[in-house]
């Protein structure tokens, strides 16, 4: 079953900045690109479990991947706004937004899809 994430990202800068794996677009649509190949495909996750001490050791359900998802960017004034679909487990979508935001990012809300 789909779940729809309401994503915020108040300062896009820091985002940006959040380390190895982070952000690398400036505006709402590149984000939301950015975040929806880090769902749809393990490139994100392989990378990251490359970069790790015993990468065989990695839960390798840290790498599942929703080929159908998608994700809108919005800018509203200086924050981005993202509309998240995915199948992906809670727990896993919201590694992937750490990887890419580290913690300037806010679940603002989540509905049945």
């Amino acid at each position: 079953m789909a779940t729809r994430y309401y994503v915020a990202i108040p300062d896009p800068a820091k985002a940006r900045a959040a380390g190895e794996f982070a952000f690398r677009s400036q505006g709402a649509e590149g984000m939301a690109q950015e975040l929806q190949e880090a769902l749809r495909t393990n490139a994100l996750f392989e990378r990251w479990r490359a970069s790790q001490d015993d990468p065989d050791e990695v839960d390798p359900a840290l790498g599942l991947t929703d080929p159908g998802a998608t994700v809108e960017g919005r800018q509203d004034d200086l924050h981005i706004d993202l509309i998240v679909v995915t199948s992906i487990a809670g727990t896993v979508f919201k590694q992937r937004l750490r990887w890419l935001a580290g913690s300037a990012w806010e679940l603002r809300d989540v509905s049945s899809a």
